[in-house]
Formats: structure tokens, sequence, C-alpha cells
């Protein structure tokens, strides 16, 4: 059953922008505050995983900002609670405007913005940093590398991707990828998408992708010690690919790809801290 997208989003009450884009379509970007006096003002802004929308991000963002960083998260185009066709994006070039245009919409309201990105969010960062590098100051890069783990996800037949292409051919907008892999986290959600286009997942390949010379830029990277996606090694690889001298690289004790202990996030906090406050 489809979900009512813009039912629910009239229905949301707590803190949120609705960010109308260049081509008059609305993103959707949560809002946690902080309270009291520990308000800084540098913000962050989180970049979902695949499936995923910002919601459940309350995990990082609340101690976020109890630390005084306001945290933004955006649900992608076709995510979540903004506009769009479910699990699908027209093109790279309006996913960097999208990327681009919620990033000077959070710059105009304060003096830094550290991009957080998780997993596929770490190549919307990776996209935005050589986009729109003006408007960020630091990025956060969890759960990711160039390569996944052997039989990460099932394979499919030869059968399957010829299905797929003639059809995305036919009609490109029409989710023709179903998305699984064991452990999956979401399924009960409904804003939660596992069914993707054929040019959505032709964006979404970091094999491609190169970082751009960002000289100074402080840098955190980060992985579960039991990531069943990408293995340590990996994302300590991507990690040496990042030219700047300003970086960090953490390995998060008893964490998966996208569950992680409660308590676990002292260094992170402690990072941006010491380089935001």
């Amino acid at each position: 059953m489809a979900v009512d997208i813009i039912a629910l989003r009239n229905k949301f009450e707590t803190p949120h922008y609705l960010l109308t884009t260049s081509d008059n379509q609305i993103l959707f970007l949560r809002i946690w505050k902080p309270q009291g006096e520990a308000l800084k003002d540098s913000a962050i802004l989180l970049l979902h995983g695949i499936t995923a929308y910002s919601g459940p991000y309350g995990m990082i963002a609340e101690p976020l900002a109890e630390k005084g960083f306001t945290v933004y998260g955006l649900d992608l185009r076709g995510h979540g609670l903004s506009d769009g066709n479910r699990g699908d994006s027209p093109g790279m070039e309006r996913f960097i405007a999208d990327l681009c245009e919620t990033l000077d919409f959070v710059k105009q309201r304060h003096t830094k913005v550290v991009i957080m990105g998780h997993s596929l969010g770490v190549l919307s960062s990776l996209i935005a940093l050589n986009n729109c590098l003006e408007n960020i100051d630091g990025a956060v890069l969890l759960s990711a590398a160039r390569k996944s783990r052997p039989h990460a996800y099932p394979k499919m037949s030869a059968g399957q991707k010829l299905k797929i292409l003639l059809s995305s051919i036919i009609r490109p907008s029409k989710p023709v990828i179903d998305y699984y892999r064991e452990g999956m986290v979401g399924l009960d959600d409904p804003l939660f998408n596992f069914n993707y286009t054929f040019r959505f997942m032709k964006i979404v390949n970091l094999v491609d992708f190169k970082f751009p010379e960002i000289e100074n830029l402080p840098v955190f990277v980060g992985i579960g010690d039991n990531d069943e996606l990408f293995a340590v090694e990996d994302c300590q690889k991507l990690f040496d690919e990042i030219p700047t001298e300003d970086k960090m690289f953490h390995v998060i004790k008893d964490g998966t790809h996208a569950v992680f202990p409660p308590d676990c996030w002292g260094p992170l906090t402690g990072w941006l801290d010491e380089h935001f406050d």
C-alpha cells in the first residue's frame, strides 16, 4: 500500500523545515535543537543511508544536540517525508542541486556547517564536497568503504539483470530493484524504502567518486567493528585517501552497520567540540 507522504508531513508536529527546491519540490528537514545554554553556532547536516530517512538518526542527533549543536536531518528526494517518486532521483544534476540547496539553506543560519553522512550518506557527502564545498566546514563519514564484504548482498541472475535493464529503459521512473540484505533495519517502518529505480542505483556508486582538494578541512571517519557490509580495513583505505592533514579514524566497539551502542558517541562529540566549539 502506498504511503501518503503529504498527509504524514502535514501531521508532523516536531521541529522541521520544508525546503522548496529550485524545481518546486519539497525537501523535508528534521531538526534537533539544543536546550538551555549549550547552544553553539555550528550546525550538523545529517545525510541518511539507503532505504532510510532522517527519523531513525535521533540515536546520534540527540547526543549532538545535548552538546549544543543544532542538527538537521535531510530526507533525500524520494525518501521519508520529502517529495519525489519513491526510491528515485531524476539524475545526478538534480541530486547535486538538492544537496547544495540544502547546504545553502543551513549555512545561511549558522556560521559553520558539518556534513555527517552514514553509508549512502557518505556518498552524498562526497558529492557535496565536490560541488558545494564553500558551505562545508567539516565532515563526518560513517560506515562506508569503496567495496562491500563478499556475499554482503545476494547476487542477481543474468535474467534478473536483463529484466531490470529493459524495464528501466521503458520506464526509468519505475522502481525495479529490490534492495535486500540480511540484518536490515526498518522493515516495519512505512517510511523506509526497499525498492529503487535503476537510474538511482547508477548514481549511488561510491567507486567512481574522488575526494576534492580539501586541504585542512577537519574529517572524522568511523565504522563499527562488527559492520556486516564493510570491513574495517576497507574503511581505513577510504580514510587514507582523504587529502587533509586534519582527520581522525575511529572504530566503534560493538557497532554494526546501522546499530550502535548508545554510549559510543564520546569520541565523535569530543572531536566536534574540539573543532567546532
